[in-house]
């Protein structure tokens, strides 16, 4: 097995582009990556073996390779994410067999870019959950610890990225879904500003907070990927129409002159190899010429409240047309009453199934007012205390998870010890904002540990700028796992 699999995405097209390597070689590479490791990390659901090499010939031979962005560079997709001809499962029963007739924008604008798809990753059924242990398809294993979660609901397409079965992926995220596995996994992976990349042909969870991104194992890296998939897409209504720029030039400055916020407050109750680890990183981001500032969320502690409320009213609505009638599992009785009952209680796992149920209940006459609308009054406030930090600070800095890696089986009966873990993550989501996690340590036990850099909405270039100076201080991205 040739070693091209453990390049990132920027020294691939580097050497494609000059002619050094091919994409069959990169491809092949990678594969026999996939072929050696995978079996013990089950980051994929469905690898598109010949697809890829039939790709990477067509790019080699037509010599796109060398003009394309991102040609020649061999990327795995989360399978909540459409594309044609595949099937897009959201790790559920209800699923297991459907087959996209489209392909969502964001593989598409990458595939056009160049890229080329690997297969499809596990994940979190329907994207509900921290640690990848919802999925009804098989459980996915950190590669830094066989024992641990990679985190959820990306955690294949973290794990994917760590082990060096892709040198770059898409994931989801609606309270942390990109973020957290990444931190769990010690990569890179970013949360755009809500509106930035089409969520057409991304399968809903929570449409007011879902959003797709990259995972990489550089800044550099998540930056090439985010500038091919962003910009306005008219099948997504919320879709904007800012302009997108070439943020992967515009790294060098780091974080010189800025302002970076902490909110000392909120980040009291962390476990004390990340409180060491953010410590640490909040130093390195001074000696790089960052200046650091206190600042207050005061309504950040009712941020997962207020999440699961929304989210899961969102979900209850959205997941409502898996009902055997169109797509997906259909249950064999005799009345229709039973083929829709019959067919949610088998098609869905029990996370999903609590989830639609505290969705309904909430939506719910005489409840509404009480526990939804309450919520997004909530959900304002949080908004109102990210645009008075940022009125003071360029970023702000915190963990992106409270823990380092947790044992698989160790939360997944304790849904509020679960929900926890994203405690860091889910207030960016409610304000729509740009959040990057990047590595910037290990624990004792050789887990990595993530910090996250979040700015003003749109600001993509400052955090990818700000996140660059951290890598470079902190040099998490030259470690290999072992």
């Amino acid at each position: 097995m040739s070693a091209l699999h453990t390049l990132g995405v920027s020294e691939l097209r580097a050497r494609l582009a000059a002619g050094e390597m091919s994409p069959v070689d990169a491809v092949a590479s990678t594969l026999d990556a996939i072929a050696a490791r995978d079996a013990g990390v089950g980051a994929y659901l469905e690898v598109f073996a010949d697809d890829a090499m039939a790709r990477a010939r067509a790019l080699a031979d037509s010599g796109d390779c060398r003009k394309l962005p991102l040609g020649g560079v061999p990327i795995a997709i989360k399978d909540n994410i459409c594309v044609a001809g595949k099937r897009t499962t959201c790790a559920s029963r209800i699923l297991r067999d459907y087959v996209s007739p489209y392909t969502a924008t964001a593989a598409e604008r990458l595939q056009a870019a160049g890229a080329i798809v690997l297969g499809k990753t596990n994940l979190d059924e329907f994207a509900m959950g921290s640690s990848t242990e919802n999925s009804a398809l098989g459980t996915t294993r950190n590669p830094w610890d066989p024992a641990r979660a990679p985190g959820g609901s990306s955690g294949g397409s973290a794990a994917a990225v760590a082990a060096e079965m892709a040198a770059a992926a898409l994931g989801s995220d609606t309270g942390g879904s990109i973020r957290q596995p990444a931190s769990f996994c010690g990569v890179v992976g970013m949360k755009p500003t809500y509106g930035r990349v089409s969520r057409y042909g991304l399968v809903a969870f929570a449409s007011s907070l879902d959003q797709i991104g990259p995972i990489a194992r550089s800044v550099a890296d998540v930056a090439l990927v985010l500038e091919a998939m962003c910009g306005h897409d008219p099948r997504d209504a919320t879709s904007l129409s800012a302009p997108v720029d070439r943020w992967s030039e515009r790294l060098e400055a780091g974080l010189e002159g800025m302002t970076v916020g902490v909110p000392a407050a909120f980040l009291a109750d962390m476990d004390a190899t990340v409180r060491a680890a953010f410590d640490a990183a909040l130093a390195r981001a001074r000696e790089g010429g960052a200046r650091i500032r206190e600042v207050t969320l005061p309504h950040a502690a009712y941020a997962v409240a207020a999440y699961y409320i929304i989210a899961n009213a969102e979900a209850s609505a959205n997941l409502a047309r898996y009902d055997g009638v169109k797509y997906g599992h259909r249950a064999v009785v005799d009345t229709l009453y039973d083929m829709y009952t019959r067919t949610r209680d088998q098609g869905f796992g029990a996370e999903v199934k609590r989830r639609i149920l505290l969705g309904t209940y909430v939506l719910s006459a005489g409840y509404y007012d009480a526990y939804y609308r309450q919520a997004q009054k909530v959900r304002s406030l949080i908004i109102r205390d990210f645009e008075a930090v940022f009125a003071a600070c360029d970023l702000l800095m915190m963990p992106t998870a409270p823990t380092p890696p947790f044992r698989l089986g160790e939360k997944i009966d304790d849904p509020i010890l679960m929900y926890l873990s994203d405690v860091y993550t889910i207030p960016v989501n409610l304000a729509g904002l740009p959040g990057i996690s990047l590595p910037v340590g290990l624990t004792d036990g050789r887990l990595p540990v993530g910090v996250q850099l979040v700015g003003r909405a749109l600001d993509e270039e400052r955090v990818l700028r700000g996140a660059a100076g951290l890598e470079r201080a902190c040099g998490f991205h030259e470690r290999a796992i072992g």
